[in-house]
């Protein structure tokens, strides 16, 4: 490896080696839990052939069986009505041996995501989207936090990058991880500044921020402009263009300046996956009354 490799090697977070030693940890709580008469279980609703979505739930369901998870998938056509997939929700939350339920977005136009993520049961919210778990973000005692901004808390506490104190910009309000995300940095004293597409002058915030977040879905938005000398750059999207994977940032044009980035694939996306095993763990666990420690 070259010395220019070897520096750019020592800049990355690794999101596969987290992801890969969460799963270890989960593994081996499940063995705990198999001995008691406990297998977690995930059930995963596909609505339609999105072909992000089609990958999604693909790598959940290997997550699922390196951990030991017994992961059951429903796949429906687009022409589903949203009675049926709350009929099917209800029916999931009734059911005993499924701990976790994950309705995979986006839904047909037809089918009111917000009405669907109020059906699953709050105990049973891996993803951690229902309005309970959301609400009590705030007061740090939610029963599932919502998989991508925990994994990207997970990353800073891995690699020791403190936010108390520090200017972190997020990029992308959206209810899944710019708002959630937001609010965790703030539990930890970050001083957090959220922006949007309507942002004025977004280079001269984001030129200030010591760690920068960016979750807006489009390729290569962020260059060695956007970003402050030594700052910490998580790059949250993910576009796919004629079968390449690209994220919001230019990854050889800020390189040189950022202290610690994700790259893009093998950052953020396999820790949004480990946690969604954890949680579906935590929900057997919540479940059965067992004090087993996680992680």
């Amino acid at each position: 490896m070259t010395e220019s490799n070897l520096g750019i090697q020592k800049k990355l977070i690794d999101g596969r080696l987290i992801a890969s030693k969460i799963e270890l940890s989960i593994s081996e709580k499940i063995v705990e839990l198999k001995n008691k008469g406990i297998v977690p279980s995930i059930a995963v609703i596909l609505v339609g052939k999105d072909p992000a979505s089609v990958v999604y739930v693909r790598n959940k369901e290997r997550a699922a069986q390196r951990c030991g998870i017994l992961s059951k998938k429903d796949v429906y056509p687009e022409s589903l009505t949203e009675k049926e997939l709350l009929n099917k929700i209800e029916e999931l939350n009734n059911d005993p041996l499924i701990h976790g339920i994950l309705v995979q977005l986006p839904l047909p136009p037809h089918i009111n995501e917000k009405k669907i993520m109020e059906a699953i049961s709050p105990v049973k919210d891996v993803d951690g989207f229902h309005p309970l778990n959301v609400g009590k973000i705030f007061t740090e005692d939610a029963l599932f936090y919502p998989c991508t901004p925990y994994g990207i808390v997970k990353m800073l506490d891995y690699y020791d990058i403190s936010v108390k104190g520090k200017s972190c910009v997020i990029i992308g309000q959206s209810n899944i991880v710019g708002k959630p995300l937001a609010i965790m940095l703030m539990n930890r004293l970050a001083t957090v500044s959220s922006l949007n597409i309507f942002t004025k002058d977004i280079k001269s915030i984001t030129a200030k921020a010591d760690i920068l977040i960016s979750a807006t879905g489009k390729v290569h938005l962020i260059d060695e402009s956007y970003i402050k000398k030594g700052a910490v750059v998580i790059d949250v999207g993910i576009s796919n263009i004629g079968g390449k994977i690209y994220g919001d940032v230019n990854f050889e044009r800020v390189i040189n300046k950022v202290s610690k980035i994700t790259p893009v694939p093998g950052g953020v996306g396999p820790l949004t996956v480990a946690v969604l095993m954890e949680n579906t763990v935590k929900s057997a666990l919540v479940k059965s009354g067992i004090n087993i420690k996680l992680i």
